[in-house]
C-alpha cells in the first residue's frame, strides 16, 4: 500500500510488532467500553459523578473510571503479557507513569479524552489508546464514541479513518506552511503565566490558533489535513500525545519535541509539536523555541 507523502518506513521499524489480531481485540474492547460505560453516562452525570483532581479544570468522571476499569481487566485478560496502564491509575499512583516508558508491551489509554467537554455535554471526547514498545508508540487508536468512527495509525502504515459501517480513508495532512494560512491548537492556559504573553503576541500572525480542550480530535483534524498543527502543554503525558503522534506521522505529518527530540513516551517535560507538513514544523519550532 502506498504511504502519503513524507511517510517513511525508515524510522527504525519496518511494521509495528502487533497482529492484526490484537489491532482488532483492542478496537473491540474499546468500542465495547464506551457503549457500556461512557455513552449512557453522556448528559446524563449527576454532579455527585464528577470531581476534580488537579483543579477546577482537570475533571475525572464515573464514565472515566469505570470504562479504564473495564479496558484494564479486558485487556490484561486477554493479553496478560502487556502492562496496561490508564490516565486515572496514574492520578491516582504517579509512581505507574515511569512504566510508560519502560514496560514492553505497554497498552496506554485515556478513556475519555476531553473529559470537561464530556462533563459539560460538549460532543467532542473520546478514547485515546496506544501500544508502546521500549517508550515508543507502535500502534494507536483515536475514538469517536459519538460517531463510532475511528483513526488507527501505525508505525510505517498509511493513518486511516475508518466509519462503522467499515468504510476507510486514507488520511493526508496538510501541506500548508504559510503562517497566515495556518490553522492550529494550542493550550493557552496549561503554561506559566509569564510565558501566556509571549505565546499570545504570536497569535495575530497565523489564520487561527485555537484548543479544543480535547488533544483526540486536535490530533484527528491535523491528521486529516483540516488544521496544520497542535502545540502540547510542558508536561506531555503519554495518554494524550502517544497515539496522536502515529496518526499525524501515518498522515505524512511530522511530529517531534521542539527541541528536536523524536517523540518517547519517558519524556517527563518538554513542548511536543505536530505539524502537517516538515516546512510547517521547522517554521513553527523557530517562532516558538522559546518554549523548547
Amino acid at each position: 500500500m502506498p504511504l502519503p507523502d513524507g511517510l517513511s518506513r525508515a524510522d527504525g521499524q519496518a511494521a509495528a510488532p502487533i497482529t492484526q489480531d490484537q489491532r482488532a481485540l483492542l478496537l473491540r474492547i474499546v468500542r465495547d467500553a464506551a457503549r457500556e460505560a461512557i455513552m449512557p453516562r453522556f448528559r446524563a452525570l449527576d454532579p455527585s459523578q464528577i470531581a476534580t483532581k488537579s483543579g477546577p479544570a482537570d475533571l475525572v468522571t464515573l464514565a472515566d473510571t469505570e470504562a479504564e476499569a473495564l479496558i484494564r481487566e479486558r485487556v490484561g485478560a486477554a493479553w496478560p503479557e502487556a502492562a496496561v496502564l490508564g490516565e486515572e491509575a496514574v492520578a491516582a499512583d504517579p509512581s505507574l507513569r515511569l512504566q510508560m516508558g519502560t514496560a514492553d508491551p505497554c497498552v496506554i489509554v485515556d478513556p475519555v479524552d476531553g473529559t470537561w467537554n464530556f462533563a459539560k455535554g460538549l460532543s467532542l471526547f473520546g478514547v485515546l489508546l496506544a501500544v508502546l514498545r521500549g517508550g515508543k508508540p507502535v500502534w494507536g487508536l483515536l475514538y469517536d464514541p459519538v460517531m463510532d468512527d475511528w483513526i488507527e495509525a501505525a508505525v510505517g502504515e498509511p493513518a486511516r479513518l475508518v466509519s462503522a459501517d467499515g468504510r476507510e480513508r486514507i488520511l493526508r495532512s496538510s501541506r500548508e506552511a504559510r503562517p497566515g494560512r495556518l490553522t492550529g491548537y494550542m493550550p493557552l492556559g496549561l503554561y506559566r503565566r509569564e510565558e501566556r504573553a509571549r505565546i499570545v503576541a504570536e497569535f495575530p500572525d497565523f489564520l487561527r490558533i485555537t484548543s479544543l480542550r480535547c488533544a483526540l480530535h486536535e490530533y484527528r483534524m491535523v491528521a486529516q489535513g483540516h488544521a496544520e498543527f497542535a502545540l502540547s502543554g510542558p508536561t506531555p503525558h503519554p495518554w494524550d500525545h502517544a497515539a496522536g503522534v502515529l496518526a499525524v506521522q501515518g498522515a505524512g505529518g511530522v511530529a517531534r519535541f521542539l527541541d528536536g527530540s523524536p517523540y518517547d513516551a519517558a519524556r517527563p517535560k518538554g513542548v511536543l509539536l505536530a505539524a502537517g507538513s516538515e516546512a510547517a514544523w521547522e517554521s513553527l519550532a523557530r517562532r516558538f523555541a522559546f518554549l523548547a
